[in-house]
């Protein structure tokens, strides 16, 4: 029988025959025939070429990635599929752990490390690029990169181009629907590797498509097309407000029969829906309704996903995101709109764009033809049926205007982008001091081979001379910031070697445009505010802030929230309308240290010309999380960002990683290693859905090597101290709220707790131990002071074993005269912390 996998024994290989019959056995076992380009890229693949594969969306390019993978796997090497987004290599993770087994796929995004010494890796492009720098003897044998139309993007292109000129010895794959003219990459390739590039095209669909222009109300096209039978919908928004607007609109037009709803229900009974936006999500969902978007958790969009893949949804509300790859079977592709803003302005789509998005229609398996509708503006829907009402004889009052800014398209436009090839690739390579100070990390000629990777760029020579003086400008800053060590060379050997500062972490990182700003400034901070300030470990987290890019909806909701108090309080002072009018306009969201911030920002800029136009951006959101000590639900509901929790979290752990890797260990307090746990611990309890799925696949229940989000740093006692410190403090603010099932989830439990003499913490037991207290006490202060390390004491009982207290500050005593503590132990065995609770109570008491 032929094989239904490609999963291999531990240490076995294949010669070439063996790896061509199985593969081509494994795709009949599937029920399927190569297609004439697929055959001709898998063989030039093993006879050891590079391969552009340049084929429409549906051509099976997957199924041709798989082929590389097996055979470097059959063949002992190493290889690594890297995609433009975390989502898609969330589904590329788990569908090469059902083709080759979960425990020879890996997965790496940033966020999260899976099985990272598996033979198979999956990533983002971000990631091997990174890795490629570092590491000039990196294994990666062999290299699929996946929409690698990626080359072209304006902000991250580079990411695209970095493992092309840093990887001389990899095999590439570069596959994508809509690449253009590639000439210039290939000729570059063949000329650093010394391998021959073929380049595989085609433009036949295995499921072709038709395209239609629509001029009536978008639900009823939608209707129009469900009664088609035209089902799954993608309806393509440019906006996350935009598709979460249209998922509500939706949910009016019945477009389930009953035993669609009653399939629907049986399946969400499984789903947490336990944020926020939560019951928001079920009751889309439950109309038959998916929606996706970078806003969203990724709990919710991997549930979406899910649900599509088993057809049980109707319509799929999204961004453009979900037209970058994810394997969702759709018969539809429907526009909303044929333009977008660029990040400049907002213009017609491009045709690669287009092409991109309009090939998610029609899957192979599926349909035998796939759908590509545009919507027509809404004013000009609005405009033909006034239009009809005054040919049947009905008063009309005034035809309606475009929106502000609108940027007109029509019928032609839609057929104009239809007909139109995709625009040729264009280099975005560029240096940076992230990237440097990687380079010079390793000690195999770091600036060398950063002046080889500009010379190897794709890029004019003008922009390659343009980029010499940058990087030596940011050589400069980067010794000046003492980051780098210059040390030269004793008589007779001439020259210098380049090192990074020793007392830097591990992972220390400079990938913020704005990251030798944060490094320049502490030393600053630390001299102005004081070590020993109260305030000093916000003030970093300030710091860390302000270079980063605002997450928008969450500032929005804070000067939201500002405004309404504001006119509360002017209302209660008495004061006039106009003049309430002109104090909102003042009204803005919170920027801590806003002075010192821009005049030291000055100043560096002056220093620093090769920042350019990159502005300051100081503010309050992860600082303003830490200092109302919420828990993240709570947090969304206060400010309600219930549809962008997807943005906050990804700020907040955007936020974390800064805190780890660009601040140097040496500016880390206690409070600051606390606040950085404390940070953790909540970022890391929102959302955990990747690891729970990846766990449930695996053929052996065996323990992961390394937590979900690995900590390079070591854990040092200070750093052990500060991860129980915020466990515990997480545990005071839910008794503090009286939220008892919360505190409970936050503590750990084992088999071992009865013997130990440990009670079996529930609700009501929790309950009945504060009971004392609250009568004595009106409530528990959780406010900073409350929560300083002084309150907290952790001592070792024996090896890797430790007892926990915090004291339990009451707002109408003194600190010294309170007496009740939360009392518990800690158990590390013989390992080192991950990511479960640590915290074992043994009880709460005076």
């Amino acid at each position: 029988m032929p094989p239904a996998s490609l999963k291999l024994d531990a240490g076995a290989t294949l010669d070439a025959d063996e790896i061509l019959s199985r593969f081509v056995a494994y795709a009949e076992a599937r029920g399927l025939t190569l297609y004439g380009a697929q055959e001709e890229a898998i063989l030039e693949l093993l006879s050891g070429k590079h391969v552009l594969l340049a084929t429409p969306t549906g051509s099976g390019k997957s199924l041709v990635a798989y082929a590389l993978h097996f055979a470097a796997r059959a063949t002992g090497r190493i290889s690594v599929y890297t995609c433009p987004i975390k989502a898609l290599v969330n589904e590329k993770f788990f569908e090469l752990c059902e083709i080759f087994g979960a425990d020879d796929v890996g997965m790496l995004t940033g966020d999260a490390t899976i099985n990272a010494e598996a033979p198979i890796l999956v990533c983002t492009a971000e990631i091997l690029a990174n890795q490629a720098l570092r590491n000039p003897e990196l294994r990666a044998d062999a290299v699929v990169m996946d929409e690698f139309h990626y080359y072209a993007d304006r902000e991250r292109g580079v990411a695209w181009q970095i493992p092309l000129l840093a990887l001389p010895q990899t095999q590439f794959l570069l596959m994508s629907a809509t690449l253009g003219d590639t000439t210039k990459i290939e000729e570059s390739l063949k000329r650093l590797t010394d391998r021959e590039v073929a380049s595989v095209r085609s433009v036949s669909r295995p499921v072709p498509l038709s395209y239609e222009y629509a001029e009536t109300p978008l639900h009823e096209t939608i209707a129009k097309l469900v009664e088609r039978n035209q089902a799954p919908i993608y309806l393509v928004s440019f906006t996350q407000r935009s598709a979460a607007e249209e998922a509500q609109n939706l949910t009016s037009v019945d477009l389930l029969t009953k035993a669609e709803k009653d399939a629907l229900k049986l399946e969400l009974q499984q789903a947490r829906f336990d944020t926020p936006y939560g019951k928001e999500m079920r009751r889309f969902l439950a109309a038959g309704i998916g929606l996706h978007h970078a806003g969203l958790l990724p709990k919710y969009r991997l549930l979406v996903e899910k649900l599509a893949q088993r057809g049980l949804l109707k319509v799929i509300s999204g961004t453009d995101t979900l037209g970058m790859g994810i394997n969702i079977p759709l018969r539809t592709v429907l526009f909303t709109q044929l333009c977008k803003y660029d990040g400049e302005k907002t213009a017609i789509l491009a045709a690669r764009d287009f092409h991109q998005i309009s090939g998610r229609a029609g899957r192979k398996g599926f349909d035998d033809a796939g759908l590509v509708v545009a919507q027509a503006p809404a004013h000009v829907v609005e405009n033909l049926r006034l239009a009809q009402k005054k040919a049947q004889g009905k008063k009309v009052v005034m035809q309606k205007p475009p929106q502000k800014g609108f940027v007109p398209w029509d019928r032609t436009t839609f057929e104009r982008l239809r007909d139109k090839p995709p625009e040729a690739l264009e280099s975005r390579f560029d240096v940076t001091h992230g990237m440097i100070l990687d380079l010079l990390g390793n000690p195999l000629g770091g600036y060398d081979r950063l002046l080889a990777l500009v010379s190897r760029s794709h890029g004019s020579e003008i922009h390659k001379r343009q980029l010499r003086k940058k990087a030596a400008q940011i050589f400069r800053s980067l010794r000046h910031a003492g980051l780098i060590v210059v040390t030269r060379r004793p008589e007779p050997r001439r020259g210098a070697t380049v090192t990074v500062a020793t007392e830097l972490q591990r992972d220390f990182s400079l990938h913020h445009t704005l990251s030798m700003y944060l490094i320049s400034t502490l030393p600053m901070l630390e001299q102005v505010m004081g070590r020993d300030a109260p305030t000093y470990a916000l003030d970093v987290i300030s710091l860390v802030e302000s270079i980063l890019e605002n997450p928008q909806p969450v500032l929005f909701a804070q000067v939201d929230q500002k405004k309404g108090e504001t006119i509360a309080r002017l209302k209660a002072e008495g004061m006039e309308y106009a003049e309430r009018m002109e104090e909102l306009d003042k009204v803005e969201y919170d920027k801590p240290l806003a002075d010192f911030i821009y005049e030291t920002y000055n100043e560096f800029a002056a220093r620093h010309p090769w920042i350019g136009q990159t502005n300051i951006r100081p503010k309050s959101v992860a600082r303003d999380f830490i200092e109302r000590f919420a828990s993240f639900p709570e947090y969304v509901r206060h400010y309600g960002l219930q549809r962008t929790e997807g943005i906050l979290l990804r700020y907040l752990t955007d936020a974390l990683r800064t805190l780890q890797k660009s601040v140097p260990i040496d500016a880390r307090t206690d409070d600051l290693w606390g606040l950085i746990e404390q940070l953790r611990l909540e970022v890391r309890s929102v959302d955990s859905s990747l690891l729970d799925e990846w766990e449930g696949r695996r053929v052996e229940k065996v323990a992961i090597a390394r937590p979900v989000v690995k900590e390079v740093e070591t854990w040092s006692p200070r750093r052990l101290a500060a991860r129980v410190r915020s466990e515990l403090q997480r545990f005071l603010g839910a008794l503090a709220r009286k939220q008892y099932e919360e505190a409970l989830s936050y503590l750990a439990t084992t088999e071992e707790d009865a013997e130990l003499g440990l009670p079996a913490w529930t609700i009501e037991k929790l309950e009945a131990a504060l009971a004392p207290l609250f009568a004595a006490h009106a409530s528990i202060s959780f406010m900073p002071a409350a929560r300083t390390p002084r309150h907290t004491v952790l001592r070792e009982l024996a090896p890797s074993r430790y007892e926990a207290q915090q004291r339990i500050i009451t707002p109408d005593l003194p600190d010294e005269e309170c007496t009740w503590a939360i009392d518990g132990v800690v158990d590390l065995g013989d390992g080192t912390p991950g990511d479960a609770p640590l915290l074992r109570l043994r009880g709460v008491h005076a």
